[in-house]
């Protein structure tokens, strides 16, 4: 871990921006523990520490743990959840050291394959704005799918709000609406989702949703203080749950090629992902830059990328490969979970 970059105060700002309160509590004390920090820099090549650690501890209490601590957990107590959050951090450490052995292995060896569905609202726009200028139905392939809540995408119906105004998008008897706030002038495109000719997720470790322990840490991985989110995250998981996702086990750089070459040849390819690429080394995203740019040459190639930035932004960028040549726009600003959107166009 490079001391350069002090991970411990720039995970306390994602805490403060994404109001965690619980785990900014946490953060503070994790920072002046040493043991503690070594314990969470035992994580896999390119996992977050803190990310881990804590999606580790909640896992140990959402499977049973009755500790004092998950008195203090929002999404586990509601509105009696504990409030004087100075008396967490000890309980914090006091949890860890009961159960190290349990969350030593957690720790080595999850990742943080997170299915933050809220983010699909993003989506929407951006692949309704692709769908306007191209021609043909949407080949989509997802980069790091997880448990594939992203990739069926319009699945769900969205709430875009923007000054008591609301435009929908999305069936209108679907069972899973998800709300997102509009900043600025702009309307982003909504209405019924664009033709699909074919979708397939590319994923290291899909997320098998029958079984209960790969559940419970995906929800795990959901912060405490964010009950909006646990809610959305089940009733996503049980639609997706009716149905066999096209998910693909491998590395995804590597299954690329053939998923593109797999394609229609009258859609439009869309590459895609959402929070995956911070994962990847400088040169796994200069390799997939690369790969698109050679496709690009039989034909064209799509690129929507949803990632967050060191100072807490989340641009949604829409990539064109064309001829070996690539151009780039910025189609809007958004929180990293989609609760709101400025829509650039």
């Amino acid at each position: 871990m490079s001391e350069a970059f002090d991970y411990w105060e720039f995970f306390l700002a994602e805490t403060r921006r994404s109001n965690a309160p619980l785990y900014e509590a946490f953060t503070r004390g994790v920072a002046k523990d040493e043991g503690l920090k070594q314990l969470a820099y035992t994580v896999r090549a390119g996992q977050p520490p803190a990310n881990v650690l804590y999606a580790a501890v909640q896992y140990l209490l959402l499977r049973g743990n009755g500790h004092e601590l998950r008195s203090f957990y929002p999404n586990l107590n509601g509105d009696n959840a504990r409030r004087d959050l100075a008396n967490a951090f000890p309980l914090f450490l006091d949890f860890v050291a009961l159960h190290r052995e349990q969350l030593a292995p957690l720790v080595s060896s999850r990742v943080t394959n997170t299915n933050e569905v809220g983010r699909s609202a993003v989506l929407h726009a951006g692949f309704r704005a692709l769908a306007r200028e191209k021609q043909g139905p949407l080949h989509l392939i997802e980069l790091g799918p997880s448990a594939g809540l992203n990739l069926i995408w319009d699945r769900y119906a969205i709430e875009y709000r923007q000054n008591g105004n609301t435009f929908v998008s999305g069936p209108a008897d679907a069972p899973l609406v998800i709300e997102t706030q509009l900043r600025g002038k702009q309307v982003p495109p909504h209405g019924l989702a664009p033709q699909i000719a074919s979708r397939l997720g590319l994923e290291r470790s899909p997320v098998d949703l029958t079984s209960s322990d790969e559940r419970d840490w995906l929800r795990a991985l959901v912060w405490p203080d964010h009950v909006a989110r646990f809610a959305k995250l089940d009733r996503a998981v049980a639609i997706a749950s009716q149905e066999e996702l096209p998910i693909r086990r491998g590395d995804a750089l590597e299954l690329l090629p053939d998923a593109l070459s797999e394609a229609p040849p009258d859609a439009t390819v869309c590459v895609y992902h959402s929070f995956v690429t911070y994962q990847f080394s400088q040169q796994q995203r200069a390799a997939l830059d690369d790969l698109l740019v050679a496709a690009s040459v039989r034909r064209p190639v799509s690129r929507l990328a949803f990632e967050g930035t060191l100072s807490g932004e989340a641009p949604l960028v829409l990539y064109d490969y064309d001829g070996g040549l690539k151009t780039k726009r910025v189609l809007a600003q958004c929180q990293p979970h989609g609760t709101w959107m400025e829509w650039m166009g």
